[in-house]
């Protein structure tokens, strides 16, 4: 396998990117569709704030809605997509890099996927 150049990892992850957020925004437009088709209960009361319902914050529970067509995990499945883009263009530049044989580079993308991995996993809470 031939390194690829700076010019073939650029488009490569342009081309990732792209591909990530338009699929994201295909599944949120599924989603809200089907959301508006069948409309939960009522008007909603913004009054007092309201937390959803428990099995939108975990991945298991929206792939579990999402596979059941459930139109509120469809719409969180889009955004699990669309945070998943930035988070997959840096592993892909840590594999990129590796094969260019540029160590400083390796590293320094290492670091910031090991960080956004942190703050996905441990950072926030509810």
């Amino acid at each position: 396998m031939s390194r690829p150049t700076d010019q073939d990892l650029d488009i490569a992850v342009a081309g990732m990117l792209r591909f990530g957020v338009t699929l994201a925004a295909v599944i949120v437009l599924v989603g809200g569709a089907l959301y508006l088709r069948h409309p939960g209960s009522g008007i909603p009361d913004y009054a007092h704030f309201v937390a959803g319902d428990a099995s939108l914050r975990t991945v298991k529970g929206i792939w579990h809605g999402f596979v059941h067509l459930h139109p509120q995990s469809i719409i969180q499945m889009g955004l699990v997509v669309l945070i998943a883009t930035p988070v997959m263009r840096v592993l892909y530049c840590v594999v990129g890099f590796a094969r260019q044989r540029s160590g400083l580079y390796v590293a320094i993308s290492s670091i910031v996927l090991l960080i956004l991995i942190y703050g996905l996993t441990k950072g926030g809470g509810y």
